[in-house]
């Protein structure tokens, strides 16, 4: 089996269910048992990093307002749309960090946003509320009825890209032109 811990989806442009339209997903562990993955342009208006510090009462004095403000937050999909993930560069880790590429580990824990409002986070990072998850054989069958595009992991979509360009960027990365994308799968 292929797993695709540490690729990216790309949703196909004909999705119809909007809490995936236009989605791009890392997927942070994918095996036998099924899948795990963020979305990773799906910003939540109205909520900052800061108000998310707050509500946990994590105090934040030692950051400066701006560094928290700069540190997007997103709707990672719709399980368990309460628990928090950081999705950040490898230049931190803590117990319970999953490395998923080399360059890109997953942490969610209490003591990772402690870390982060005092200052000691990673260099690059999200922070996404909820994931996405598919049972044994679900993301590989929908891979092949054509509802997700699989392109590799570039941190410049990930940490630079403005939240509404990553979709387009992604598949930029892939060489497609969007006008010759179809929605129907076929067999050869």
């Amino acid at each position: 089996m292929e797993s695709f811990a540490g690729k990216l989806l790309l949703a196909m442009p004909n999705m119809d269910d909007p809490r995936f339209h236009r989605a791009v997903i890392l997927i942070c562990a994918h095996d036998e048992n099924g899948a795990m993955g963020l979305v990773i342009n799906h910003a939540l208006p109205g909520l900052s990093f800061a108000s998310m510090l707050d509500q946990l009462n994590i105090p934040h004095v030692e950051v400066k307002p701006e560094a928290l403000s700069n540190i997007a937050v997103y709707g990672g999909g719709p399980v368990e749309n309460a628990r928090g993930f950081i999705l950040h560069s490898r230049d931190f880790g803590l117990y319970d960090t999953i490395n998923i590429t080399d360059e890109v580990g997953v942490t969610g824990t209490v003591d990772g946003l402690r870390a982060v409002a005092a200052g000691e986070g990673p260099k690059k990072m999200i922070f996404v509320l909820g994931y996405s998850g598919w049972t044994a054989g679900q993301l590989e069958k929908e891979i092949q009825d054509n509802v997700w595009l699989v392109a590799e992991l570039d941190q410049n979509l990930l940490f630079s890209t403005p939240v509404e360009d990553k979709w387009a960027f992604g598949i930029k990365t892939l060489g497609v032109d969007l006008a010759m994308l179809s929605g129907d799968a076929g067999r050869a």
